[in-house]
This record gives structure tokens, sequence and C-alpha cells, in this order.
């Protein structure tokens, strides 16, 4: 399994919400979290099987924006 950070837009219980079904539901996303008190609004993805670009496909089809973080 492998972690993946991303800056983001998701700054609110709501954006979470309104993320939690698209993440929840991607093949490969094992578990996820944003951190909402930190300034760049950090997502820490595990997935398996897919990659950075999967992820924020999905984050952007939510209607949120991400970017990888290394």
């Amino acid at each position: 399994m492998e972690k993946l950070k991303f800056k983001t837009n998701i700054n609110c219980s709501g954006c979470i919400a309104a993320v939690t079904p698209h993440l929840n539901k991607a093949e490969g996303i094992k578990n996820w979290e944003v951190d909402t008190n930190n300034p760049d609004k950090i997502l820490t993805v595990e997935v398996e099987g897919i990659d950075a670009q999967d992820v924020t496909a999905t984050i952007e089809k939510a209607g949120f924006k991400a970017t990888e973080i290394e």
C-alpha cells in the first residue's frame, strides 16, 4: 500500500461530506483523511493499484482541486 499526499481546496465539513462518496467508492483507495487545520488542506490517501492521477481525477469529479505533493 502506498501513501499519497495532496494539497487541496477541501476546507470544511461540508466539503468533506461532498467528496466522501467519491473517495469511498473509488477503486484502489483504501483509506483517506483531510487535515482541514493545515493551511494547505492536506489530503492523505492510502492507495493500492492506482496512482496520483487517478486520485486527482476522483477529487475533480467531486468538484474540488488536488495537487500532489512530495
